[in-house]
């Protein structure tokens, strides 16, 4: 049986704890538009849209789901959902377009006016400092793999707790840096595109670089009521089997998907058979004395975003590769059971087996899941509605796996539903759908899926039947 199909006959009520966080979240890029209005200058997704064969379609977030010019309606639907609390993220080229310097007010005010927007709707507003837009010509000058952006990005966080800290009482500084290290620099999937494994390595240490820079502006600039927090989308990892080299897979793959920011964030070293696993590739020199009392600047919680488990074995990979040389005698496997529109598994166990890792590994740390969600191939039906039953599926298993956790001495606080909105899904362009909310791109109508009023239902009643 699956995850997903693996409820009892009997259904139970699985109740939250009171004060448990109910939300949504969304990314700048992938939901503003407006890319050259009042002052926003391009991102390197501006650029990497631009790049023919980079994204589907020839796609771009020019428009996106017009977010910039439809912020009330947006917030209304919040509302109307129930959620508690909202997880944005800031556009780093629309309040400091060159990466230095000051900021454009016109930028700072369209998020001053969100979340005014926000808390007059009862909302708690979530910022996250970066969610991949990096200023163009910040890349120019060399990007992530570049002290210098860690230094930039430092700036650029006291711009916005200048800015929001009187009325933002959670910030999350990364999203998903490993994804916008590897992917970006490694592999080159996603903006700016290159394929270094080098380049990935460093870009890697120094988003753990401005990580801790952004929390010690933070901390100084901000109340001490204020959360800072940093979210990394961490893998859960399985060896196909307990065989020696099977197990090894696993632990190449773990160092560089998951301790590389964990260790240094949390423990203040960098793992040292990481370090032996990618000798070939570096030899960490751009790692300098101090950096790691930086990055390991304490913070309230860690955000974890989760999709999917993988699955290693030993053996080789022929295909490209974002794991900077680490994954030599790594073969990776698809998980069993069902699929979705990403073709991603879907196995809610991962996400237990990260909670009670993380309970394990990292106690007195509080957690929230600041994304789970799933892309099906939903569309709305002759008659306006749009039935989405797998992720209703999906997102009860999920929840079912968190609830599990809490059970077992997991300190979860809040569960943050991706996404809102469909939205511009990165290199998928517009073809993949996450959103609860379904976008008829063309006329921007917004209309609630069935999963909407069933997580809506879940937050009303703080649980669901399990």
């Amino acid at each position: 049986m699956t995850a997903v199909d693996a409820r009892p006959e009997t259904t139970t009520e699985l109740r939250f704890p009171a004060g448990f966080r109910w939300g949504t979240a969304t990314a700048a890029y992938q939901i503003e538009g407006a890319a050259t209005e009042d002052g926003r200058t391009p991102s390197i997704w501006d650029t990497f849209c631009r790049t023919p064969g980079k994204v589907r379609n020839g796609d771009s977030g020019d428009i996106a789901a017009d977010h910039y010019h439809r912020m009330r309606e947006d917030v209304a639907l919040m509302k109307q959902l129930g959620v508690t609390d909202y997880r944005f993220s800031v556009a780093w080229p629309r309040v400091q377009p060159t990466g230095r310097g000051p900021a454009v007010q016109k930028g700072l005010d369209f998020y001053r006016r969100l979340t005014d927007e926000l808390l007059g709707a009862g909302i708690r507003p979530v910022a996250t400092l970066y969610h991949w837009d990096l200023p163009q010509e910040l890349e120019d000058a060399g990007g992530w793999p570049q002290r210098e952006t860690a230094d930039r990005f430092g700036d650029y966080a006291r711009i916005m707790a200048d800015a929001l800290g009187d009325r933002v009482a959670t910030w999350t500084t990364l999203n998903e840096p490993w994804c916008a290290a590897f992917l970006g620099y490694g592999s080159g999937v996603h903006a700016p595109g290159r394929t270094s494994a080098s380049a990935s390595l460093r870009a890697a240490h120094h988003f753990n670089l401005a990580h801790g820079l952004a929390a010690q502006v933070l901390h100084g600039a901000l109340p001490s009521t204020s959360e800072i927090s940093l979210t990394l989308n961490l893998h859960a990892v399985r060896p196909l089997t307990g065989s020696e080299a099977d197990v090894d897979a696993a632990r190449r793959i773990d160092a560089v998907g998951n301790r590389i920011f964990l260790d240094p964030v949390f423990h203040g070293r960098i793992p040292q058979d990481l370090v032996r696993d990618t000798a070939a590739v570096t030899d960490w020199a751009f790692v300098q004395d101090g950096d790691l009392e930086v990055v390991s600047t304490p913070i309230d919680s860690l955000g974890i975003n989760y999709y999917s488990p993988t699955v290693v074995g030993a053996g080789s990979s022929t295909s490209p590769s974002p794991w900077a040389g680490a994954e030599e005698h790594v073969r990776f496997l698809p998980a069993p059971g069902p699929r979705t529109a990403m073709d991603w598994p879907v196995d809610a166990d991962g996400l237990y087996e990260l909670l009670t890792r993380l309970r394990d590994d990292l106690p007195g740390v509080p957690l929230v899941i600041t994304e789970n969600g799933a892309a099906y191939d939903d569309y709305a039906d002759p008659s306006g509605e749009v039935h989405d039953p797998e992720r209703v599926e999906y997102l009860r298993a999920h929840l079912s796996a968190v609830h599990r956790a809490i059970g077992a001495g997991a300190d979860v606080r809040g569960y943050f539903l991706w996404s809102l909105l469909d939205n511009f899904e990165w290199a998928y362009g517009y073809s993949k759908r996450f959103g609860v909310v379904h976008v008829d791109f063309a006329t921007q109508r917004r209309t609630f899926k069935d999963s909407a009023r069933w997580y809506g239902d879940v937050i009303a009643r703080g649980g669901l039947t399990g």
